[in-house]
């Protein structure tokens, strides 16, 4: 009876079926967290881009958001047309004025995407999407 009770047989199984998930889920949250934080990098650079371009005097809204848009599709983000570029030529700053260049991007969690419409409580920008905001502000030359 003692052996009986004693029997570690399946004490290891039934340890990596509670631990195996977790570790999946750890491994899993990493990767998609890095794929936000890659594509906010890109839409910093890309708003700064535009931000270059929108302070000279000899360039328009639309080519600022062309090389907007050219720098999202050379950073690999997949549907950049439901892109908004907003192009502001008129902030105040200080005693002169400046571009400001907003890029809003909706990003979809592949795999957490319950988990992140859950957080969020229902205030994504569509079916699991969150939407990804990026500014860049720079006084005009002239």
């Amino acid at each position: 009876m003692k052996k009986r009770i004693g029997n570690q047989r399946g004490a290891a199984l039934l340890e990596t079926a509670i631990t195996l998930p977790l570790v999946l889920a750890v491994c899993v949250a990493i990767f998609e967290f890095g794929r936000a934080y890659q594509t906010w990098q890109v839409l910093t650079n890309a708003a700064r881009e535009g931000a270059r371009i929108a302070v000279l005097s000899a360039t328009t809204d639309a080519q600022v958001q062309t090389a907007v848009r050219n720098y999202m599709q050379s950073g690999a983000l997949p549907a950049h047309g439901s892109a908004t570029v907003t192009v502001n030529r008129t902030v105040p700053f200080g005693t002169d004025t400046a571009s400001q260049i907003t890029v809003s991007y909706p990003f979809n969690f592949v795999v957490l995407n319950p988990v992140m419409r859950l957080l969020s409580g229902g205030s994504t920008a569509g079916q699991g999407t969150t939407m990804m905001t990026s500014t860049s502000l720079m006084r005009n030359e002239g």
